[in-house]
């Protein structure tokens, strides 16, 4: 059934082309995408919480596991192939509409939207774009602006430096304004494949269910072709519950900001990009981090209060400009910054044993036409550890995983 859908949208698509390029007045439509095979090796074995589809979307190795003999049973390695990331696109372009020129774009891919979804064809990108010269109107699922589409790392690995660099795609409605070198956005956005973690799990309802979208503002500044910078700050508030364990309504909620700030170098040898990243309650960007329940208000009625986890975040991500070989190292670091009250408590979030990240990954790409090949060594250490009530981690012990990456890319 499903590969008949997505025979059936490409036949669309094709023949949706083809009509519109005999119209003058109508819409056109490019047909775009890549054909992606990713043989990666790995020294240690990866759970389905930090490393999606199997280890494709690798984040960061897990704990040690010990066995009666004191063998660490994760310390076994890994290898596979997969085709997952292939993607197929269409841009879209229309007639202007209320004194605008109208644009658009449907990008999918077969990364599924759960493990036992491997291979569904799954929306990365649904929506509209409204110009109207220095005021852009954006509606639809695209990038969280968190995640830095101009400067992001040029990374071989699908995970383009999670947990390090903030990684989600939102449904959101997004104004930008320029002003000569400078220009402003605002964002409202929602959840849909990336959720903030809570009772049930992870989930889109906690957002939803505070009564308020996510909000984000951003500024960009150009100084030229050779620097560029963007700075922001980022606002979300969820309502955990409704009701309680003991069947009370409840409205007790938790806000949390993420404030970051990201350059990028364009220079004839190379481009450099750097970001920094505050966040509170970070899981839902792919990043480390959480909240928990800071106090039990009313025991009978099981009423809570809620604190954030805090992290740090800084990467770097550096390419050379050759036509046909580039090479390129990304490093990344993360840290857990703990609680900003003591935790008495559930947590919910992702790493919240770990104290700190840190990865190494130097790459090579050789490119021919429209075929590429591409080799990745990806470093990833993950510092285990004791969490304490203030939401830190210590008496840690490093555990590294080492991920060779082959890839062949043939875009179309």
């Amino acid at each position: 059934m499903r590969r008949y859908v997505v025979s059936v949208l490409l036949i669309a698509l094709c023949t949706f082309k083809a009509l519109s390029q005999g119209s003058e007045t109508g819409p056109s439509i490019k047909l775009s995408g890549f054909i992606k095979n990713d043989i990666f090796y790995d020294t240690r074995q990866t759970s389905p919480a930090n490393g999606l589809r199997e280890g494709h979307f690798f984040l960061f190795p897990d704990n040690v596991v010990y066995d009666t003999e004191m063998n660490d049973l994760n310390a076994n390695p890994s290898f596979h192939i997969l085709n997952i990331q292939t993607r197929l696109r269409a841009d879209i372009s229309g007639p202007d509409a209320f004194g605008a020129k109208t644009s658009g774009a449907i990008e999918a891919e077969f990364f599924g939207t759960s493990e036992s979804d491997l291979n569904g064809f799954r929306l990365r990108h649904a929506y509209v774009k409204m110009d109207w010269q220095k005021t852009t109107l954006l509606i639809g699922q695209y990038w969280h602006p968190l995640f830095p589409t101009e400067s992001f790392p040029g990374t071989i690995s699908f995970n383009t430096g999670a947990p390090f660099v903030p990684f989600s795609r939102n449904p959101q409605i997004r104004i930008t304004k320029t002003m000569g070198v400078m220009s402003l956005s605002l964002t409202a956005y929602s959840q849909r494949d990336f959720t903030s973690s809570g009772p049930d799990g992870g989930s889109s309802r906690y957002l939803r269910n505070s009564g308020m979208p996510g909000m984000n503002f951003l500024m960009r500044i150009a100084g030229g072709n050779v620097l560029t910078g963007w700075a922001g700050i980022d606002y979300k508030r969820l309502r955990p519950e409704i009701v309680t364990s003991a069947n009370a309504e409840t409205d007790a909620m938790i806000g949390s900001f993420t404030f970051f700030g990201n350059i990028k170098i364009k220079s004839e040898p190379v481009n450099i990009s750097v970001m920094g990243v505050y966040g509170q309650n970070s899981s839902d960007l792919v990043m480390i981090g959480g909240y928990a329940v800071s106090e039990v208000t009313d025991p009978v009625h099981q009423f809570k209060t809620y604190t954030n986890l805090n992290t740090a975040s800084i990467w770097a991500d550096l390419t050379t400009n050759g036509e046909k070989v580039k090479a390129g190292l990304f490093t990344g670091f993360s840290k857990n910054l703990g609680a900003d009250d003591q935790i008495n408590g559930a947590v919910y979030g992702r790493g919240t044993n770990i104290d700190r990240l840190f990865r190494v990954s130097p790459r090579i790409v050789v490119t021919e036409g429209r075929l590429s090949f591409g080799a990745e060594i990806e470093s990833t250490t993950a510092a285990y550890g004791t969490a304490s009530s203030d939401g830190r981690v210590s008496d840690t012990h490093n555990v590294t995983n080492v991920r060779v990456l082959l890839s062949t890319i043939y875009k179309f």
